[in-house]
Protein backbone atom coordinates (compact mmCIF):
# COMPACT_ATOMS: atom_id res chain seq x y z
CA UNK A 1 0.00 0.00 0.00
CA UNK A 2 1.41 3.43 -1.05
CA UNK A 3 2.51 5.57 1.78
CA UNK A 4 0.34 9.12 1.64
CA UNK A 5 3.48 10.92 2.45
CA UNK A 6 5.35 9.37 -0.24
CA UNK A 7 2.61 10.37 -2.25
CA UNK A 8 2.25 13.90 -1.57
CA UNK A 9 6.11 14.37 -1.89
CA UNK A 10 5.33 12.67 -5.14
CA UNK A 11 2.75 15.24 -6.25
CA UNK A 12 4.93 17.99 -4.84
CA UNK A 13 8.18 17.33 -6.91
CA UNK A 14 5.95 16.98 -10.02
CA UNK A 15 4.43 20.54 -9.44
CA UNK A 16 7.62 21.92 -8.95
CA UNK A 17 8.74 19.67 -12.07
CA UNK A 18 6.09 21.11 -13.77
CA UNK A 19 6.83 24.93 -13.21
CA UNK A 20 10.36 24.52 -14.10
CA UNK A 21 9.36 23.09 -17.43
CA UNK A 22 6.45 26.35 -18.09
CA UNK A 23 9.39 28.96 -17.33
CA UNK A 24 11.44 26.93 -19.90
CA UNK A 25 8.58 26.99 -22.29
CA UNK A 26 7.88 30.33 -21.52
CA UNK A 27 11.31 31.30 -22.11
CA UNK A 28 11.59 29.94 -25.85
CA UNK A 29 8.34 32.03 -26.21
CA UNK A 30 10.19 35.29 -25.09
CA UNK A 31 13.18 34.72 -27.39
CA UNK A 32 10.88 34.20 -30.32
CA UNK A 33 8.92 37.01 -29.92
CA UNK A 34 11.84 39.39 -28.88
CA UNK A 35 13.17 38.60 -32.02
CA UNK A 36 10.06 39.63 -34.23
CA UNK A 37 9.06 42.68 -32.26
CA UNK A 38 5.71 41.06 -31.11
CA UNK A 39 6.14 42.32 -26.94
CA UNK A 40 4.24 45.90 -27.22
CA UNK A 41 1.51 45.26 -30.37
CA UNK A 42 -0.87 45.62 -27.50
CA UNK A 43 -2.18 49.24 -26.60
CA UNK A 44 -2.61 47.91 -23.22
CA UNK A 45 0.76 46.22 -22.28
CA UNK A 46 2.01 49.83 -23.18
CA UNK A 47 -0.09 51.89 -20.79
CA UNK A 48 0.52 49.04 -18.47
CA UNK A 49 4.00 49.83 -18.43
CA UNK A 50 3.16 53.70 -18.68
CA UNK A 51 1.25 53.84 -15.49
CA UNK A 52 4.45 51.40 -14.07
CA UNK A 53 6.95 53.34 -14.78
CA UNK A 54 5.18 56.98 -13.82
CA UNK A 55 5.00 56.20 -10.45
CA UNK A 56 8.49 56.69 -9.90
CA UNK A 57 9.64 58.70 -13.57
CA UNK A 58 7.41 62.02 -13.28
CA UNK A 59 6.51 65.10 -12.51
CA UNK A 60 4.29 64.44 -9.07
CA UNK A 61 5.46 60.50 -8.58
CA UNK A 62 3.64 58.55 -6.32
CA UNK A 63 1.18 56.02 -5.67
CA UNK A 64 -1.67 58.65 -7.08
CA UNK A 65 -0.24 57.98 -10.76
CA UNK A 66 -1.54 54.34 -10.39
CA UNK A 67 -4.91 56.15 -12.01
CA UNK A 68 -8.63 55.03 -11.16
CA UNK A 69 -9.27 52.11 -13.76
CA UNK A 70 -6.84 49.41 -13.98
CA UNK A 71 -6.45 48.27 -10.51
CA UNK A 72 -2.98 48.56 -8.94
CA UNK A 73 -1.23 45.32 -8.44
CA UNK A 74 -0.01 44.81 -12.18
CA UNK A 75 1.78 48.13 -11.82
CA UNK A 76 3.50 47.86 -8.87
CA UNK A 77 4.96 44.12 -10.01
CA UNK A 78 5.83 46.28 -13.13
CA UNK A 79 7.42 49.01 -11.93
CA UNK A 80 11.02 47.64 -10.60
CA UNK A 81 10.98 46.33 -14.30
CA UNK A 82 10.36 49.30 -16.03
CA UNK A 83 12.76 51.18 -14.15
CA UNK A 84 15.45 50.11 -16.73
CA UNK A 85 15.25 52.34 -19.37
CA UNK A 86 15.87 49.56 -21.94
CA UNK A 87 13.37 47.00 -21.35
CA UNK A 88 10.53 49.78 -20.57
CA UNK A 89 11.69 50.30 -24.21
CA UNK A 90 11.21 46.95 -25.77
CA UNK A 91 8.53 45.89 -23.52
CA UNK A 92 10.99 42.78 -22.26
CA UNK A 93 9.70 44.17 -18.63
CA UNK A 94 6.40 42.77 -19.14
CA UNK A 95 7.59 39.28 -19.60
CA UNK A 96 9.05 39.04 -16.24
CA UNK A 97 6.08 39.31 -14.46
CA UNK A 98 3.97 37.59 -17.00
CA UNK A 99 6.82 34.36 -17.37
CA UNK A 100 6.31 33.46 -13.94
CA UNK A 101 2.43 33.78 -13.58
CA UNK A 102 2.18 31.65 -16.16
CA UNK A 103 4.36 29.06 -14.76
CA UNK A 104 1.78 29.30 -11.46
CA UNK A 105 -0.89 28.83 -13.79
CA UNK A 106 0.45 25.88 -15.05
CA UNK A 107 1.67 24.28 -11.70
CA UNK A 108 -1.57 25.04 -10.21
CA UNK A 109 -3.45 23.94 -12.60
CA UNK A 110 -1.57 20.43 -12.60
CA UNK A 111 -2.19 20.25 -8.88
CA UNK A 112 -5.87 20.82 -9.00
CA UNK A 113 -6.14 18.21 -11.61
CA UNK A 114 -3.98 15.75 -9.27
CA UNK A 115 -6.53 15.90 -6.66
CA UNK A 116 -8.93 14.12 -8.54
CA UNK A 117 -7.15 12.35 -11.74
CA UNK A 118 -3.85 10.35 -12.15
CA UNK A 119 -1.35 11.79 -13.55
CA UNK A 120 -1.45 11.19 -17.33
CA UNK A 121 -5.14 12.50 -17.45
CA UNK A 122 -3.60 15.68 -15.10
CA UNK A 123 -0.91 15.72 -17.88
CA UNK A 124 -3.65 15.68 -20.67
CA UNK A 125 -5.06 18.86 -18.50
CA UNK A 126 -1.54 20.59 -18.38
CA UNK A 127 -0.97 20.11 -21.99
CA UNK A 128 -4.17 21.64 -23.40
CA UNK A 129 -3.73 24.97 -21.00
CA UNK A 130 0.12 25.06 -21.33
CA UNK A 131 0.75 24.43 -25.05
CA UNK A 132 -1.79 27.19 -25.75
CA UNK A 133 -0.29 29.42 -28.75
CA UNK A 134 -2.24 32.64 -27.33
CA UNK A 135 -1.37 31.81 -23.57
CA UNK A 136 2.40 31.61 -24.67
CA UNK A 137 2.44 34.97 -26.77
CA UNK A 138 0.42 36.53 -23.66
CA UNK A 139 3.23 35.58 -21.11
CA UNK A 140 6.02 37.72 -22.70
CA UNK A 141 3.52 40.77 -22.76
CA UNK A 142 2.78 43.47 -19.81
CA UNK A 143 -0.92 41.80 -20.28
CA UNK A 144 -3.39 40.93 -17.03
CA UNK A 145 -4.33 37.79 -18.34
CA UNK A 146 -1.04 35.66 -17.20
CA UNK A 147 -1.56 37.05 -13.79
CA UNK A 148 -4.87 36.65 -13.26
CA UNK A 149 -5.05 32.89 -14.33
CA UNK A 150 -2.67 31.84 -11.98
CA UNK A 151 -4.45 33.69 -9.02
CA UNK A 152 -7.68 32.10 -9.74
CA UNK A 153 -5.79 28.72 -10.39
CA UNK A 154 -4.63 29.21 -7.01
CA UNK A 155 -7.30 30.41 -5.53
CA UNK A 156 -9.47 27.38 -5.86
CA UNK A 157 -6.80 25.04 -5.80
CA UNK A 158 -6.42 26.44 -1.99
CA UNK A 159 -10.11 26.06 -1.30
CA UNK A 160 -10.37 22.70 -2.64
CA UNK A 161 -7.44 21.86 -0.36
CA UNK A 162 -8.98 23.81 2.35
CA UNK A 163 -12.01 21.58 1.94
CA UNK A 164 -10.37 18.17 1.85
CA UNK A 165 -8.16 19.30 4.92
CA UNK A 166 -11.08 20.02 6.63
CA UNK A 167 -12.71 16.47 5.99
CA UNK A 168 -9.37 14.70 6.90
CA UNK A 169 -9.68 10.87 6.78
CA UNK A 170 -9.77 9.47 3.09
CA UNK A 171 -10.50 12.64 1.48
CA UNK A 172 -6.74 14.85 3.76
CA UNK A 173 -3.95 12.29 3.48
CA UNK A 174 -2.64 14.05 0.46
CA UNK A 175 -2.57 17.36 2.02
CA UNK A 176 0.06 18.63 3.94
CA UNK A 177 -0.72 21.77 4.78
CA UNK A 178 -3.49 22.69 7.73
CA UNK A 179 -6.52 23.81 6.85
CA UNK A 180 -5.77 26.83 8.81
CA UNK A 181 -2.81 28.02 6.78
CA UNK A 182 -4.80 26.90 3.45
CA UNK A 183 -7.60 29.48 3.65
CA UNK A 184 -4.97 32.18 4.73
CA UNK A 185 -3.06 31.86 1.65
CA UNK A 186 -6.45 31.70 0.00
CA UNK A 187 -7.22 34.68 1.23
CA UNK A 188 -3.64 36.06 0.02
CA UNK A 189 -4.09 34.95 -3.55
CA UNK A 190 -7.57 36.39 -3.30
CA UNK A 191 -6.57 39.51 -2.41
CA UNK A 192 -3.96 39.61 -5.66
CA UNK A 193 -7.29 38.82 -7.72
CA UNK A 194 -9.19 41.68 -6.34
CA UNK A 195 -6.37 44.10 -6.89
CA UNK A 196 -5.53 42.27 -10.70
CA UNK A 197 -8.53 42.48 -12.36
CA UNK A 198 -12.70 43.40 -11.52
CA UNK A 199 -13.27 39.48 -12.23
CA UNK A 200 -11.08 39.17 -9.00
CA UNK A 201 -14.07 40.84 -6.88
CA UNK A 202 -16.65 38.44 -8.04
CA UNK A 203 -14.12 35.45 -7.56
CA UNK A 204 -13.39 36.77 -4.15
CA UNK A 205 -16.85 36.68 -3.20
CA UNK A 206 -17.74 33.42 -4.55
CA UNK A 207 -15.08 31.49 -3.42
CA UNK A 208 -15.68 33.32 0.07
CA UNK A 209 -19.14 31.46 0.23
CA UNK A 210 -18.01 28.24 -0.86
CA UNK A 211 -15.12 28.32 1.98
CA UNK A 212 -17.74 30.00 4.39
CA UNK A 213 -20.30 26.98 3.51
CA UNK A 214 -18.05 24.28 4.43
CA UNK A 215 -16.91 25.94 7.70
CA UNK A 216 -19.95 26.18 9.32
CA UNK A 217 -21.31 22.34 8.10
CA UNK A 218 -18.27 20.07 8.47
CA UNK A 219 -18.38 18.85 11.68
CA UNK A 220 -15.83 20.32 14.37
CA UNK A 221 -14.51 22.79 11.08
CA UNK A 222 -15.60 26.47 12.83
CA UNK A 223 -14.29 25.29 16.27
CA UNK A 224 -10.66 24.37 14.01
CA UNK A 225 -10.69 27.39 12.15
CA UNK A 226 -12.78 30.22 13.35
CA UNK A 227 -9.47 32.46 13.74
CA UNK A 228 -8.37 31.59 10.02
CA UNK A 229 -11.60 32.14 8.70
CA UNK A 230 -12.16 35.63 10.40
CA UNK A 231 -8.91 36.97 9.17
CA UNK A 232 -9.82 35.34 5.61
CA UNK A 233 -13.11 37.17 5.99
CA UNK A 234 -11.25 40.83 6.69
CA UNK A 235 -8.75 40.92 4.61
CA UNK A 236 -11.43 39.78 1.70
CA UNK A 237 -13.61 43.07 2.77
CA UNK A 238 -11.00 45.11 3.05
CA UNK A 239 -9.27 45.00 -0.67
CA UNK A 240 -12.59 46.30 -2.13
CA UNK A 241 -13.11 49.06 0.29
CA UNK A 242 -9.29 50.05 -0.27
CA UNK A 243 -10.18 50.40 -3.15
CA UNK A 244 -13.30 52.52 -3.12
CA UNK A 245 -11.34 54.68 -0.67
CA UNK A 246 -8.15 55.24 -2.65
CA UNK A 247 -10.60 56.26 -5.18
CA UNK A 248 -12.69 59.02 -3.29
CA UNK A 249 -9.73 60.37 -1.96
CA UNK A 250 -7.86 60.78 -4.78
CA UNK A 251 -10.21 61.18 -7.62
CA UNK A 252 -13.30 62.56 -5.30
CA UNK A 253 -15.16 59.42 -6.19
CA UNK A 254 -15.29 56.08 -4.53
CA UNK A 255 -16.79 54.57 -8.08
CA UNK A 256 -14.53 56.88 -9.88
CA UNK A 257 -13.47 53.37 -11.86
CA UNK A 258 -17.05 52.87 -13.13
CA UNK A 259 -18.11 56.46 -13.95
CA UNK A 260 -15.24 58.41 -14.53
CA UNK A 261 -13.95 59.61 -17.15
CA UNK A 262 -11.29 57.14 -18.43
CA UNK A 263 -14.02 54.24 -17.52
CA UNK A 264 -15.72 51.66 -19.64
CA UNK A 265 -18.62 53.11 -19.78
CA UNK A 266 -16.81 56.70 -20.56
CA UNK A 267 -15.12 54.88 -22.93
CA UNK A 268 -17.61 52.99 -25.12
CA UNK A 269 -19.91 56.84 -25.00
CA UNK A 270 -16.55 58.47 -26.89
CA UNK A 271 -16.16 55.61 -29.44
CA UNK A 272 -19.76 54.60 -29.82
CA UNK A 273 -20.91 55.87 -33.65
CA UNK A 274 -23.79 58.08 -33.77
CA UNK A 275 -26.57 57.10 -35.07
CA UNK A 276 -27.81 55.26 -31.61
CA UNK A 277 -25.82 51.85 -32.70
CA UNK A 278 -24.88 49.62 -29.45
CA UNK A 279 -22.84 46.68 -29.83
CA UNK A 280 -23.48 43.14 -30.01
CA UNK A 281 -24.78 41.71 -27.07
CA UNK A 282 -26.03 45.28 -25.42
CA UNK A 283 -28.57 44.34 -23.00
CA UNK A 284 -28.83 40.98 -24.40
CA UNK A 285 -27.11 37.60 -22.11
CA UNK A 286 -27.92 34.93 -24.64
CA UNK A 287 -26.18 37.38 -27.39
CA UNK A 288 -23.64 38.25 -24.95
CA UNK A 289 -22.95 34.50 -23.91
CA UNK A 290 -22.61 33.17 -27.27
CA UNK A 291 -19.98 35.92 -27.98
CA UNK A 292 -17.80 35.67 -25.59
CA UNK A 293 -18.15 31.87 -25.66
CA UNK A 294 -17.12 31.78 -29.41
CA UNK A 295 -13.65 33.47 -28.79
CA UNK A 296 -13.28 31.14 -26.30
CA UNK A 297 -13.46 28.48 -28.39
CA UNK A 298 -11.94 29.51 -30.81
CA UNK A 299 -9.04 30.47 -28.44
CA UNK A 300 -8.34 27.34 -27.81
CA UNK A 301 -8.92 25.12 -30.73
CA UNK A 302 -9.37 25.32 -34.77
CA UNK A 303 -13.14 27.03 -35.61
CA UNK A 304 -14.35 23.10 -36.77
CA UNK A 305 -13.49 22.19 -33.30
CA UNK A 306 -15.08 24.94 -31.45
CA UNK A 307 -18.49 23.67 -30.40
CA UNK A 308 -17.30 20.05 -30.03
CA UNK A 309 -14.98 21.25 -27.48
CA UNK A 310 -17.63 22.87 -25.05
CA UNK A 311 -19.84 20.12 -25.36
CA UNK A 312 -17.27 18.07 -23.99
CA UNK A 313 -16.12 20.79 -21.37
CA UNK A 314 -19.55 20.72 -20.45
CA UNK A 315 -20.07 16.89 -20.00
CA UNK A 316 -16.55 16.62 -18.56
CA UNK A 317 -17.94 18.86 -15.54
CA UNK A 318 -20.80 17.27 -15.00
CA UNK A 319 -19.73 13.58 -14.89
CA UNK A 320 -17.16 15.01 -12.26
CA UNK A 321 -19.89 16.60 -10.38
CA UNK A 322 -21.55 13.24 -9.88
CA UNK A 323 -18.43 10.84 -9.70
CA UNK A 324 -16.50 12.95 -7.82
CA UNK A 325 -19.05 14.49 -5.19
CA UNK A 326 -18.12 14.62 -2.07
CA UNK A 327 -14.29 15.94 -2.88
CA UNK A 328 -14.26 19.42 -2.99
CA UNK A 329 -15.47 19.11 -6.50
CA UNK A 330 -17.96 21.76 -6.70
CA UNK A 331 -14.98 24.28 -5.64
CA UNK A 332 -13.69 23.69 -9.36
CA UNK A 333 -16.92 24.40 -11.29
CA UNK A 334 -15.66 27.80 -10.16
CA UNK A 335 -13.67 27.61 -12.73
CA UNK A 336 -16.34 28.27 -14.95
CA UNK A 337 -17.44 31.96 -13.34
CA UNK A 338 -15.66 33.87 -16.62
CA UNK A 339 -18.54 32.90 -18.49
CA UNK A 340 -21.47 34.51 -16.34
CA UNK A 341 -19.62 37.46 -15.72
CA UNK A 342 -18.21 38.48 -19.28
CA UNK A 343 -21.41 37.55 -20.58
CA UNK A 344 -22.74 40.12 -17.77
CA UNK A 345 -20.34 42.66 -19.03
CA UNK A 346 -20.64 42.83 -22.35
CA UNK A 347 -24.46 42.89 -21.81
CA UNK A 348 -24.59 45.79 -19.05
CA UNK A 349 -20.71 46.45 -18.21
CA UNK A 350 -20.09 48.56 -21.81
CA UNK A 351 -17.62 46.03 -22.05
CA UNK A 352 -17.71 45.27 -26.12
CA UNK A 353 -16.25 41.79 -27.45
CA UNK A 354 -15.76 41.77 -31.29
CA UNK A 355 -14.43 38.97 -33.67
CA UNK A 356 -14.16 38.49 -36.99
CA UNK A 357 -16.59 35.67 -37.95
CA UNK A 358 -19.47 37.86 -36.37
CA UNK A 359 -20.70 41.21 -36.88
CA UNK A 360 -19.09 43.80 -37.13
CA UNK A 361 -16.37 41.38 -38.11
CA UNK A 362 -13.30 43.55 -36.54
CA UNK A 363 -11.29 42.64 -33.60
CA UNK A 364 -11.75 44.02 -30.07
CA UNK A 365 -11.02 41.93 -26.04
CA UNK A 366 -10.69 38.64 -27.59
CA UNK A 367 -8.43 37.89 -25.19
CA UNK A 368 -10.79 37.95 -22.30
CA UNK A 369 -11.87 34.84 -23.59
CA UNK A 370 -8.73 33.18 -22.45
CA UNK A 371 -9.82 33.08 -18.87
CA UNK A 372 -11.79 29.98 -19.45
CA UNK A 373 -8.46 28.11 -20.48
CA UNK A 374 -8.35 26.33 -17.09
CA UNK A 375 -11.96 24.75 -16.90
CA UNK A 376 -11.36 23.62 -21.20
CA UNK A 377 -8.43 21.94 -19.30
CA UNK A 378 -9.81 20.48 -16.68
CA UNK A 379 -13.21 19.14 -17.72
CA UNK A 380 -11.96 17.65 -20.94
CA UNK A 381 -9.52 15.88 -18.94
CA UNK A 382 -12.58 14.80 -16.55
CA UNK A 383 -14.96 13.78 -19.17
CA UNK A 384 -11.99 11.18 -21.15
CA UNK A 385 -10.65 10.07 -17.75
CA UNK A 386 -14.29 9.11 -16.81
CA UNK A 387 -15.38 7.83 -20.20
CA UNK A 388 -12.32 5.17 -19.99
CA UNK A 389 -13.64 3.93 -16.63
CA UNK A 390 -16.98 3.29 -17.64
CA UNK A 391 -15.33 1.83 -20.61
CA UNK A 392 -13.73 -0.51 -18.26
CA UNK A 393 -15.88 -1.16 -15.79
CA UNK A 394 -18.41 -2.46 -18.12
CA UNK A 395 -16.19 -4.51 -19.79
CA UNK A 396 -15.82 -2.72 -23.13
CA UNK A 397 -11.99 -3.01 -22.76
CA UNK A 398 -10.61 -6.11 -21.83
CA UNK A 399 -7.23 -4.06 -20.55
CA UNK A 400 -5.71 -3.26 -16.49
CA UNK A 401 -6.50 0.20 -15.83
CA UNK A 402 -2.89 1.57 -15.97
CA UNK A 403 -2.83 0.85 -19.78
CA UNK A 404 -6.16 2.34 -20.58
CA UNK A 405 -4.86 5.53 -18.84
CA UNK A 406 -1.44 5.53 -20.22
CA UNK A 407 -2.95 4.95 -24.24
CA UNK A 408 -5.85 7.60 -24.09
CA UNK A 409 -3.16 9.64 -22.37
CA UNK A 410 -0.77 9.23 -25.80
CA UNK A 411 -3.91 9.71 -28.09
CA UNK A 412 -4.86 13.13 -26.28
CA UNK A 413 -1.13 14.32 -26.02
CA UNK A 414 -1.10 13.72 -29.93
CA UNK A 415 -4.26 15.34 -30.38
CA UNK A 416 -3.20 18.27 -27.94
CA UNK A 417 -0.15 18.65 -29.95
CA UNK A 418 -1.95 18.60 -33.57
CA UNK A 419 -4.29 21.43 -32.01
CA UNK A 420 -1.28 23.17 -31.12
CA UNK A 421 0.33 23.05 -34.35
CA UNK A 422 -3.26 24.17 -36.05
CA UNK A 423 -3.43 27.08 -34.07
CA UNK A 424 0.03 28.21 -34.60
CA UNK A 425 -0.40 27.91 -38.64
CA UNK A 426 -3.05 29.69 -38.62
CA UNK A 427 -2.62 32.77 -35.96
CA UNK A 428 -3.40 32.59 -32.38
CA UNK A 429 -6.57 34.64 -32.13
CA UNK A 430 -5.17 36.92 -29.47
CA UNK A 431 -2.07 37.56 -31.33
CA UNK A 432 -3.72 38.34 -34.35
CA UNK A 433 -5.67 40.88 -32.48
CA UNK A 434 -2.92 42.54 -31.29
CA UNK A 435 -1.78 42.62 -34.68
CA UNK A 436 -4.58 44.14 -36.26
CA UNK A 437 -5.19 46.76 -34.20
CA UNK A 438 -1.48 47.96 -33.61
CA UNK A 439 -0.36 48.55 -37.64
CA UNK A 440 -1.46 52.36 -37.69
CA UNK A 441 -0.66 52.76 -33.99
CA UNK A 442 3.21 51.45 -34.15
CA UNK A 443 3.89 53.07 -37.22
CA UNK A 444 2.44 56.96 -35.80
CA UNK A 445 3.78 55.66 -32.66
CA UNK A 446 7.14 55.51 -34.67
CA UNK A 447 6.64 58.91 -36.52
CA UNK A 448 5.92 60.51 -33.04
CA UNK A 449 9.05 59.14 -31.57
CA UNK A 450 11.35 60.33 -34.46
CA UNK A 451 9.81 63.85 -33.98
CA UNK A 452 10.41 63.80 -29.77
CA UNK A 453 13.88 62.63 -30.81
CA UNK A 454 14.74 65.45 -32.45
CA UNK A 455 13.55 67.93 -29.55
CA UNK A 456 15.55 69.55 -27.62
CA UNK A 457 16.90 67.80 -24.27
CA UNK A 458 15.82 69.88 -21.56
CA UNK A 459 12.43 71.15 -21.93
CA UNK A 460 9.05 70.22 -20.40
CA UNK A 461 6.44 69.04 -23.09
CA UNK A 462 2.68 69.51 -22.44
CA UNK A 463 1.02 66.37 -23.73
CA UNK A 464 -1.18 63.37 -23.05
CA UNK A 465 1.02 60.89 -22.43
CA UNK A 466 -1.32 58.62 -21.87
CA UNK A 467 -2.43 58.85 -25.43
CA UNK A 468 1.47 59.14 -26.68
CA UNK A 469 2.88 56.37 -24.29
CA UNK A 470 4.16 54.56 -27.03
CA UNK A 471 5.90 56.86 -28.63
CA UNK A 472 7.41 58.56 -25.02
CA UNK A 473 8.32 54.69 -24.58
CA UNK A 474 10.30 54.67 -27.81
CA UNK A 475 11.81 57.59 -27.88
CA UNK A 476 12.74 56.84 -24.77
CA UNK A 477 12.14 60.06 -22.93
CA UNK A 478 11.82 60.41 -19.01
CA UNK A 479 8.40 61.11 -18.32
CA UNK A 480 9.24 63.86 -15.57
CA UNK A 481 9.98 65.76 -18.97
CA UNK A 482 6.07 65.65 -20.05
CA UNK A 483 3.20 67.43 -18.19
CA UNK A 484 0.38 65.11 -18.55
CA UNK A 485 -2.76 64.00 -17.22
CA UNK A 486 -1.45 62.71 -13.94
CA UNK A 487 -0.10 65.89 -13.09
CA UNK A 488 -3.49 66.71 -12.28
CA UNK A 489 -3.86 70.46 -10.02
CA UNK A 490 -1.12 71.26 -12.26
CA UNK A 491 -2.25 69.49 -15.57
CA UNK A 492 -5.25 71.16 -15.17
CA UNK A 493 -3.58 74.96 -14.92
CA UNK A 494 -1.94 73.81 -17.91
CA UNK A 495 -4.97 73.35 -20.04
CA UNK A 496 -6.55 76.59 -19.09
CA UNK A 497 -2.78 78.76 -20.19
CA UNK A 498 -1.20 76.19 -22.53
CA UNK A 499 1.08 78.85 -23.87
CA UNK A 500 2.66 80.14 -19.93
CA UNK A 501 2.56 76.15 -18.63
CA UNK A 502 5.60 74.64 -20.90
CA UNK A 503 7.35 75.78 -24.20
CA UNK A 504 6.74 72.74 -26.55
CA UNK A 505 3.03 70.89 -26.85
CA UNK A 506 2.02 68.13 -28.56
CA UNK A 507 -1.55 67.56 -29.18
CA UNK A 508 -3.21 64.83 -31.03
CA UNK A 509 -6.85 65.57 -32.57
CA UNK A 510 -9.66 65.74 -29.87
CA UNK A 511 -7.27 65.13 -27.00
CA UNK A 512 -7.50 67.74 -23.87
CA UNK A 513 -4.19 69.58 -25.12
CA UNK A 514 -5.76 69.66 -28.62
CA UNK A 515 -8.63 71.24 -27.11
CA UNK A 516 -6.83 73.78 -25.06
CA UNK A 517 -4.93 75.41 -27.70
CA UNK A 518 -8.04 75.31 -29.89
CA UNK A 519 -9.81 77.27 -26.62
CA UNK A 520 -6.53 79.38 -26.05
CA UNK A 521 -4.49 79.71 -29.43
CA UNK A 522 -2.82 82.86 -28.55
CA UNK A 523 0.80 82.38 -28.63
CA UNK A 524 1.13 79.15 -29.96
CA UNK A 525 3.46 78.54 -33.06
CA UNK A 526 2.34 75.14 -34.87
CA UNK A 527 5.88 73.96 -35.86
CA UNK A 528 5.19 70.49 -37.39
CA UNK A 529 2.09 68.27 -37.97
CA UNK A 530 2.35 64.25 -38.20
CA UNK A 531 -0.24 62.28 -39.48
CA UNK A 532 -0.58 58.43 -40.13
CA UNK A 533 -3.62 56.43 -41.74
CA UNK A 534 -6.10 55.52 -38.80
CA UNK A 535 -4.59 57.23 -36.55
CA UNK A 536 -5.71 61.19 -35.51
CA UNK A 537 -2.44 63.74 -36.33
CA UNK A 538 -0.20 64.90 -34.07
CA UNK A 539 0.90 68.19 -33.95
CA UNK A 540 3.83 69.86 -32.58
CA UNK A 541 3.39 73.74 -30.90
CA UNK A 542 6.18 76.41 -29.81
CA UNK A 543 4.99 78.82 -27.20
CA UNK A 544 6.47 82.51 -27.71
CA UNK A 545 5.71 83.48 -23.92
CA UNK A 546 6.56 80.77 -21.99
CA UNK A 547 8.71 82.14 -18.49
CA UNK A 548 10.73 79.21 -16.65
CA UNK A 549 9.31 79.95 -13.27
CA UNK A 550 12.96 80.19 -11.24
Amino acid sequence: MTDPNDEAEKIAGETLFVAWGAIALAMISLAYCFRHGLLLLFGDAVAHMYIARRIFDSRNPGYRQLGSVWLPLPHLLLAPFVARMSWWQNGVAGAWVSIPSYALGCAGLYRLARVWLPAGMAIVALAFFAFNPGLLYMATTAMTEPLFLAEMIWAVLLIVLFELALRGGSYGVLVRRSPQRLLLWAGVVLVGAVFTRYDGWILGAVLWVFATVRVFTIEGAWRKVRGAWVAFTVILASAPLLWLAYNAKNFGDPLDFMRGPYSARAIEARTKPAGGYYHPGWHNMRVATLYFLKVAELGATPQHCADVLFCISLAGAAAAVVHFRGRAIWTAMVLWLPLPFYAYSVAYGSVPIFFPLWFPHSWYNIRYGMEMLPIFALSGAFFFALLAEFARRRQWLKLPAPVVERTMAAVLLALIAANTAVLLRTGPLVYEEAVVNSRSRVAFDHAVANALMLLPPEPVILMDASVDAGAIEEAGLPLRRTLNEGDDLEWRRALADPAMAAPIAIALDGDPVARAIQDHPENMDLVKVICSSGEPCARIYWSKVYTPRL
